[in-house]
C-alpha cells in the first residue's frame, strides 16, 4: 500500500497559488518544489549530500536513459535508485514519452508503444505502456509516470487530438499494469493536448477523473512562446481536482516558476538550471548573469549579494571566473550548487509568500527586477542542444 498523501497548506484568493505537503514512502516534500533533473541517476557534477545541503527534497531521473544504461534491472540489483545513487529522499521517475518527442527521429509510433533506435549504440527497443511500468518498478522510484505522447509544436488539432487520445488509452493501460508491481509506487496521470484549449480542458478532465493521485502536465515548454505556455495552463488548471498535486513536467527556470505557481501548480522539474550553469549561466535576483563575462575578473565578492549557498559562501566571483576560464572541474561542481540552490530557495520563498496571502505581491516584484533570457536567446540554445543531440545520434 502506498503512503503518498497530499494536503493543502495554504491557498492565495487573488490567485491559484498553493503550499502543500506531500507524504511519499522516502519523505516528506513541502510545496512548491523544483526537482534537479539526475537524468542517469546522477545530477551531473555534484553529489547527494550537496544536493541535500542545497536544500533539494525530491529529484527526477529519467526511465528512457536508466533503460539504456546501466539498465533497470541492475538497477534493482542494487536495490533500486536510492541505494543505487545513495539518495535517501523521494525519486520521480518520468516516462521516456519527452524522448518519444525530442529523438522523434529515431523512432516509430503504434497504437502498442513506440519502437525507438537507441542514441547510444543504435539497438532497437520497444517501449509500451505495460514495460514503462515494469522498468519502473525495477527502479523503485517514489513517483511514477505513464508513457505518453508528446505532441510537437507547432501541429495541427487532428495532429493533436491522436496525440492526446493515444496517450489516454495508455495512460489506461498503465493503470491496470501498475496494479502487478510495486503498490508503494505512486502512478501520476499525465495531461496532454498540445496548445489546442478545447483538448487541454478535455485531457484534464479525463486524466483527472481516472485514479490518478497525481497529475503532470506534459507538452509545454516545447519550443512555444512563454505567453502560450500560460494561456494552456490558464485553460488547464480550473479543470484539474484540487486535492490533487500538479506538476509541470521539464519547466523551470525561475520566472517560469514564479509564475507556475500562479496559475497552480506545486512541482516542477528541468535540466535548464544545471545546464546554463555549466555554460555559465548564473541565477541572480535580477536575471541570469555570463561569469565568463571579464567584469567579474576582479570581482572579490560572491556571485550574489546575500546568496547563502555553499559557492557564495566560500568563494568569490573572480575565482569562479578563473575556474570556468581555465576550464576546471571545479567551477562545474560550485556552478550548478549556487543554480540549485537558487531555484530551491526561491521555491522556499515562494511557499512563505503564499502562507503569507502575499503571493502576487512576492510574484510582481519578482517579475519587476527579474530579467529572463530572451525568446530569440533561447530558441538559439534550444536548436544548438538540439543539434549536438542529433549529432550524437548520427554518430552511432
Amino acid at each position: 500500500m502506498s503512503s503518498f498523501h497530499f494536503t493543502i497548506d495554504a491557498e492565495c484568493p487573488d490567485s491559484w497559488a498553493r503550499a502543500g505537503t506531500i507524504s511519499t514512502p522516502h519523505g516528506t516534500i513541502l510545496t512548491p518544489i523544483f526537482m534537479p533533473v539526475g537524468t542517469q541517476a546522477t545530477v551531473k557534477s555534484v553529489s547527494p549530500e550537496e544536493l541535500r545541503a542545497a536544500g533539494a527534497q525530491i529529484i527526477l531521473a529519467n526511465t528512457y536513459h536508466l533503460m539504456l544504461r546501466p539498465g533497470s534491472s541492475l538497477v534493482a540489483e542494487f536495490g533500486g535508485l536510492h541505494s543505487f545513487m545513495h539518495w535517501d529522499g523521494p525519486i520521480l521517475t518520468d516516462s521516456g514519452g519527452f524522448q518519444v518527442w525530442s529523438l522523434g527521429h529515431l523512432r516509430k509510433l503504434n497504437e502498442d508503444g513506440v519502437t525507438f533506435k537507441s542514441h547510444l549504440d543504435g539497438s532497437y527497443h520497444i517501449l509500451t505502456p505495460e514495460r514503462v511500468m515494469e522498468i519502473e518498478a525495477e527502479l523503485g522510484s517514489d513517483i511514477i509516470l505513464p508513457l505518453d505522447i508528446c505532441a510537437p509544436y507547432p501541429c495541427s488539432p487532428l495532429e493533436a487530438r491522436k496525440a492526446m487520445e493515444n496517450t489516454h488509452r495508455w495512460e489506461e493501460r498503465a493503470l491496470i499494469a501498475k496494479e502487478r508491481h510495486r503498490p508503494e509506487q505512486t502512478l501520476f496521470g499525465i495531461v496532454q493536448g498540445a496548445f489546442e484549449p478545447e483538448l487541454r480542458r478535455e485531457s484534464a478532465r479525463v486524466i483527472g477523473n481516472m485514479p490518478f493521485p497525481g497529475l503532470s502536465i506534459g507538452g509545454l515548454s516545447v519550443g512555444e512562446p512563454k505567453a502560450q505556455m500560460w494561456e494552456m495552463l490558464r485553460h488547464v488548471t480550473p479543470e484539474l481536482p484540487r486535492d490533487k498535486p500538479r506538476h509541470l513536467l521539464g519547466v523551470g527556470s525561475p520566472e517560469d516558476m514564479v509564475m507556475g505557481v500562479g496559475l497552480g501548480m506545486d512541482m516542477f522539474d528541468c535540466v535548464l538550471p544545471t545546464r546554463v550553469a555549466r555554460h555559465g549561466g548564473l541565477f541572480t535576483a535580477t536575471g541570469r548573469v555570463n561569469i565568463k563575462s571579464s567584469r567579474f575578473r576582479t570581482v572579490r565578492g560572491p556571485i550574489e549579494e546575500g546568496c547563502d549557498c555553499y559557492t557564495c559562501r566560500n568563494y568569490s566571483a573572480g575565482y569562479v571566473h578563473h575556474l570556468i576560464r581555465a576550464e576546471e572541474q571545479l567551477y562545474y561542481r560550485l556552478g550548478t550548487i549556487h543554480n540549485v540552490h537558487f531555484m530551491l530557495r526561491l521555491a522556499a520563498q515562494l511557499r512563505a509568500a503564499i502562507q503569507a496571502g502575499t503571493y502576487t505581491q512576492f510574484r510582481d516584484e519578482f517579475l519587476a527586477r527579474y530579467v529572463p533570457a530572451s525568446e530569440q536567446v533561447r530558441e538559439q540554445q534550444r536548436e544548438k542542444w538540439k543539434a549536438a543531440r542529433e549529432r550524437q545520434a548520427d554518430v552511432r
